[in-house]
């Protein structure tokens, strides 16, 4: 506008001036000898001036001023589609250590919460009444084999006196039965020795696995075993961890429909379904680990079901039995289309999204959204690769308007100046 003020008033000048011009002329010529040429010439120069200032007059066209729109080429990416469950951390392998025989506790060999052997003496339970156990049946199984040793005897003077018809058949058969019957109570002393050995064992309490121990359940001098607490300790394994979650039938369904099969093996696929997991202080757990197990069944009482995925956890940031934050790769969307959120616009009938054709004029286009990752949305259908999209500025934007397209980065520019 202003420079159309600015041209209107140098009009205004030039015709001032030449019309000031014109007249000193004018009265130039009166005092000059005019021949009929001259009366030619002048004609002329007045025609030549008055055209100039009618054509100074005439308005120049002026461009009309297209809204500014920022756009963006439509692009294609492998897309990785996470879930985020809430799962808790257990350990790989979780002992309990009980007392199996009855005994009033004597020792205990291990400091709390440390590191300890498989193997490893934990307790001592009193082991008098069971040491006398074992002498008693190592006794009953000497007079067995006595008995034994003796029955054998007796049947080798008898079958002899038996060919030579000087022993009757029922001494014969006494006999066998008597050197049966005292093998078969060796046979018996020697388990009832080896029972008793083994219960004896029991009061010497070790460590079924190598692991971190837990806090005693009993004090020094306790009754244990059977008549008491049989609870002495827990031995956790933890250089892996498991973690346990819940997905829902939806989720189920959904992967399905992708013919994915979490935490089975599939030889088509080029990934894994793995998890990520957050600690206590909100940073990402810099290890993966990949599912290996899924409930073949759904939980009818909350509509879930159980997945399990096993981590590695050598350094023990992950403790068994807190609650994490679990990120899992349901599936990964190869060359999907890919949009900024920002360029959709959802309304009851749909989302839509402004698309500018190469002759710069706009077209709002219906599109079937899919998961949105980040800052992006994956477009199912409606849009393909290459095509350019209205990002900034659609909300003074009608179809069948023309528009002047720029770059997103461009754009901000403009804005901010």
């Amino acid at each position: 506008m202003a420079n159309q003020n600015h041209s209107r008033r140098h009009i205004q000048k030039v015709r001032e001036l030449k019309l000031s011009d014109i007249k000193a002329m004018s009265a130039n010529i009166k005092h000059l000898p005019i021949k009929w040429w001259h009366w030619v010439i002048f004609s002329v120069l007045f025609i030549c001036i008055i055209g100039g200032i009618v054509w100074l007059s005439i308005p120049q066209p002026v461009e009309p001023e297209y809204p500014v729109v920022a756009i963006e080429d439509v692009v294609t990416d492998n897309v990785d589609i996470y879930g985020e469950y809430v799962g808790r951390v257990n350990a790989h392998q979780f002992v309990e250590v009980r007392a199996r025989v009855e005994g009033y506790l004597e020792k205990m060999l291990f400091d709390e919460g440390t590191y300890v052997e498989k193997g490893q003496t934990l307790f001592i339970i009193d082991p008098l009444l069971y040491k006398a156990k074992v002498e008693s049946a190592k006794a009953r199984l000497n007079k067995a084999k006595a008995q034994a040793l003796k029955a054998e005897r007796d049947l080798n003077r008898i079958k002899p006196l038996y060919e030579e018809n000087a022993a009757s058949q029922l001494d014969l058969d006494n006999a066998v039965a008597a050197y049966e019957t005292s093998h078969a109570d060796v046979v018996i002393g020697e388990a009832d020795l080896t029972q008793a050995e083994m219960v004896l064992g029991y009061t010497t309490v070790k460590s079924p696995i190598s692991g971190y121990i837990s806090q005693r359940n009993v004090d020094i001098g306790t009754l244990v075993g059977p008549g008491g607490k049989s609870l002495l300790a827990t031995v956790l394994k933890t250089d892996t961890v498991r973690i346990d979650f819940s997905m829902t039938a939806l989720d189920y369904l959904s992967l399905k429909d992708r013919n994915i099969n979490i935490g089975q093996k599939d030889e088509t696929k080029t990934w894994d379904s793995y998890v990520t997991v957050t600690l206590a202080d909100g940073r990402a757990y810099p290890y993966k680990g990949l599912v290996d197990f899924t409930d073949p069944q759904v939980d009818p009482q909350t509509g879930t079901f159980s997945v399990r995925a096993e981590m590695p956890n050598n350094d023990r940031e992950l403790l068994p039995g807190q609650f994490t934050k679990v990120k899992l790769l349901l599936d990964v969307r190869e060359n999907a289309v890919v949009a900024p959120s920002r360029a959709l616009e959802i309304e009851k009938g749909g989302a839509y999204i402004y698309i500018i054709r190469p002759d710069s004029i706009v077209e709002r286009r219906y599109v079937e959204i899919g998961p949105e990752i980040g800052n992006n949305t994956v477009i199912e259908r409606g849009l393909a690769k290459g095509e350019k999209i209205v990002v900034e500025g659609f909300h003074k934007l009608n179809p069948g308007m023309k528009v002047k397209p720029v770059k997103y980065s461009e754009y901000n520019n403009q804005t901010q100046k």
